[in-house]
């Protein structure tokens, strides 16, 4: 143990062990685990039966199968999801993440190293360094782990010889000298014989470092979350009755007692803490992981989602930051796309307005990029809709860590690690006018909005939206057509077809629609628009009940068959690449407020079910 450092401060030690495919990670783990007595009856008996149906090692115990527990993982004989086992010694307490090794899952490997504070990665002895631990090594470093056990693995398949060992542990440190690491461990070892595991091998005689168990043991801890600068994340305000208002919440970082000074990080507003209540009673101080309520001095305005902080230690608040994406899903994180932003309690509409580089978690390399496909990582630009609370993740993982959600599909689209704010909002504010939207539509004698005609090429949104523009002209309505191929000769001129283009097409789109709304126009829109993401992420962009989604619905072999530009012949033909309906999705409106079916009915009764519902929305009389 480092002099001075206190039993309690490395009591627990959360690690991720990881490596590439092959190289014996849940072997290493299950070796750790069953030579450290951390193993039950039970689940040795269930060992030996597992390991004469999936194991790999003849008529020994499988360790590695204390480890792989999905019924799929033990079929191949690999890990494809994050493993996570808690085990103990007479001097320290242990989480261990054992990650997969497969290139596919990396986004895995990810999750497993955002909580560990040591990771151990593991190298086959015949194989050397390979691309996957090159690539978990970055990762580790890009996760803020400071510390890093190179356990060579497999010593006996080369002899034990020292100068194999030797060579590898060189070549990654010298690999590993930009990284940024505290401390790299290199150590050889046999899992699978339990060689160097827990006790010393005599085959390694020449080894004069710790076991793995040792280097384990003696790890430094994490900077203790109690000494970082309080923050505490409020999920809820709990009011029982008129006489209590509590806000409960989990203290993030640091520590607080009744009479310190708070202050709400988004408002600024501040309070000092009258108590501290738990199930038990009140407490006289809490701390980095306790979940508490407390009851402040003044009635001030604490919602979900707020931080509450030291007045003199208090955090970035900005809406637009730079962060490292680790890109989850399988669809790809686009600049522009709408996503909803999670971190702590705290809900946020956001996009990535650009994608700085694409980080090559192999050489460590910076690339051009305008997409992040699923497990990539990259540096991003975002902007959310309500300015964020936050540090720097390499200052507090527990505060600089959220996730992007697509607001489609609902699933988890990216994790990120915030590096610092952008100021570029610090010398621009919105800029209020004499004469407002309000003004403006009232001289109009109308009610602006946008009506939004989405459909393939060839359904008949701008034959449609020209026939109603041109009945609102004759009853007196003050209008503007935005059609897509107008504006690609202009203001996106610059845009191709590609699902970046895409995007990026619709926002500028939107956000012109909105000027128009803003100037108390009728605003009608013909676009493919074919994500329903852009789609609602103009929605967005307007006050509720501003846009009004026309669904303007053909089957493909009719919108063909109309073929009015000759497009789908000569993408049919392989001219054009990206065609909507033919290599490219297009993403029906599952609940569009307006539904016509182009098919079955004709133009003029589709320009009378649109006026209909604008006079049923009152939009005109």
């Amino acid at each position: 143990m480092p002099d001075g450092a206190p039993d309690g401060a490395r009591d627990l030690l959360r690690f991720l062990a990881c490596g590439a495919v092959d190289s014996g990670k849940s072997t290493l783990i299950g070796r750790l685990l069953f030579e450290t007595g951390n193993v039950r009856e039970d689940e040795l008996a269930a060992l030996v039966r597992d390991s004469k149906r999936y194991g790999t090692t003849g008529e020994e115990p499988d360790y590695a199968l204390l480890l792989d527990g999905l019924e799929a993982e033990r079929e191949q004989g690999i890990t494809v999801d994050v493993a996570w086992r808690y085990f103990s010694t007479s001097c320290r307490r242990f989480i261990v993440a054992d990650a997969p090794g497969h290139l596919q899952y990396t986004r895995n490997m990810a999750s497993g190293a955002a909580s560990a504070s040591l990771a151990v990665l593991l190298v086959d002895a015949r194989q050397g360094l390979q691309d996957q631990t090159r690539r978990h090594a970055l990762i580790c470093a890009l996760f803020g782990i400071p510390d890093l056990v190179l356990a060579v693995n497999k010593m006996d398949a080369v002899g034990y010889d020292e100068a194999a060992f030797t060579a590898i542990a060189d070549e990654f440190r010298a690999f590993a000298a930009p990284l940024g690491l505290r401390r790299i461990v290199a150590l050889p070892l046999v899992a699978r014989k339990g060689e160097n595991v827990t006790r010393p091998a005599v085959a390694l005689s020449w080894h004069d470092g710790p076991t793995l168990l040792g280097a384990l043991e003696d790890a430094a801890s994490a900077e203790a979350l109690t000494d970082l600068p309080l923050r505490i994340q409020v999920q809820g305000i709990m009011r029982p009755d008129s006489e209590f208002r509590g806000m409960a919440g989990t203290v993030a970082s640091g520590r607080v007692a009744p009479g310190d000074p708070v202050a709400v990080a988004g408002s600024g507003l501040t309070s000092r803490v009258a108590r501290i209540v738990a199930p038990r009673g009140d407490l006289a101080e809490a701390t980095a992981g306790q979940a508490v309520m407390l009851c402040l001095d003044d009635p001030i305005d604490v919602g979900r989602g707020d931080l509450l902080v030291a007045p003199d230690q208090r955090p970035a608040v900005a809406a637009q930051f730079a962060a490292r994406l680790v890109a989850l899903d399988e669809a790809p994180l686009l600049p522009g796309r709408r996503y909803a932003l999670r971190i702590g309690h705290f809900w946020t509409a956001a996009s990535i307005t650009s994608i700085r580089h694409r980080l090559d978690v192999v050489t460590g390399g910076q690339h051009p990029a305008r997409r992040l496909a699923m497990n990539e990582i990259g540096l991003c630009h975002l902007a959310t809709t309500e300015p964020v609370p936050f540090d720097p993740y390499a200052e507090n993982r527990a505060t600089g860590s959220f996730i992007l959600v697509d607001q489609t599909s609902h699933r988890t689209a990216a994790a990120g690690l915030i590096a610092h704010p952008l100021r570029r909002d610090d010398n621009i504010r919105r800029e209020t006018f004499l004469v407002d939207k309000p003004a403006r539509a009232t001289l109009a004698g109308q009610r602006p909005a946008v009506i939004w005609f989405t459909g393939l090429s060839g359904s008949g949104k701008s034959t449609i939206a020209k026939r109603v523009e041109q009945e609102l002209h004759q009853a007196g309505r003050h209008t503007y057509s935005l059609d897509g191929d107008n504006l690609r000769h202009g203001l996106c001129r610059d845009l191709g077809f590609t699902a970046e283009d895409r995007v990026e097409n619709i926002r500028r789109a939107g956000e012109v629609a909105k000027l128009m709304v803003d100037a108390g126009l009728i605003v009608l829109c013909s676009f493919i628009s074919p994500f329903r993401g852009e789609r609602q992420l103009v929605r967005d962009m307007l006050e509720p009940g501003e846009f009004l989604e026309v669904f303007v619905d053909a089957p493909l072999d009719v919108c063909a068959s109309r073929d009015p530009k000759g497009l789908y012949a000569k993408a049919m033909a392989g001219l054009i690449p990206s065609f909507t309906g033919i290599d490219s999705p297009y993403e029906a409106p599952e609940a569009p407020d307006l539904h016509l079916r182009t098919g079955e009915q004709d133009a003029a009764a589709s320009v009378a079910a649109v006026l209909v519902r604008l006079r049923q929305d009152g939009f005109i009389d």
